[in-house]
């Protein structure tokens, strides 16, 4: 067991419980909350970030630039801070700007190991500082990378199944797309 929970929400997207994230994802995996950010530099790049081969589900894939859950009366900016630290070994001071662009956001997708995903997901665009160092936990990140927007696009695009779903399907909506090119501008 993990000293970090989730926390479950029921068909009407209200809380309604929390689990131990070491144990929630199943190939049952209960409806909960999490959130996708997209790092961005001052150059208008995007992190990509190529999950860890130790990863429960979706191992070694490349992804958006780093997930979450927000914690039991956790703020989803704060975990976003927190997140950044674990993952990324982003000092949390260096995030400059944190914004919601799909708050209506959630899927469910089940990888080839039969572990599903099953999330309310809002997706934030995230600014980093110049020249603030990435030191990626590698219990996390496997490798990763800076892209420009519309370069991720065509990937994207052109390759769907070498991303992870979430990433294909919030790229799949235009008001993402839209604010990623506009910090490439």
């Amino acid at each position: 067991m993990s000293d970090e929970y989730v926390v479950l929400a029921d068909a009407h997207g209200r809380p309604s419980g929390t689990a131990d994230k070491a144990t929630v994802h199943t190939d049952d995996t209960p409806l909960h909350f999490a959130f996708s950010a997209y790092l961005v530099d001052s150059r208008g790049r995007v992190l990509l970030t190529r999950r860890a081969l130790s990863k429960i589900a979706w191992p070694g894939v490349w992804t958006n630039s780093f997930c979450g859950h927000p914690g039991p009366g956790e703020s989803t900016p704060d975990a976003i801070r927190r997140r950044a630290a674990q993952e990324l070994g982003i000092d949390p001071d260096n995030l400059t700007d944190i914004r919601e662009v799909l708050g209506d956001f959630s899927y469910r997708a089940t990888d080839s190991s039969g572990i599903v995903e099953n999330e309310i997901c809002p997706v934030y665009v995230v600014s980093l500082r110049d020249d603030s160092p990435l030191n990626p936990h590698p219990d996390e990140v496997d490798s990763s990378f800076w892209i420009a927007a519309d370069q991720l696009f065509a990937a994207v695009d052109a390759a769907p199944p070498a991303f992870s779903p979430w990433l294909v399907k919030e790229l799949g909506d235009d008001r993402l797309r839209a604010e990623l090119a506009r910090t490439a501008s």
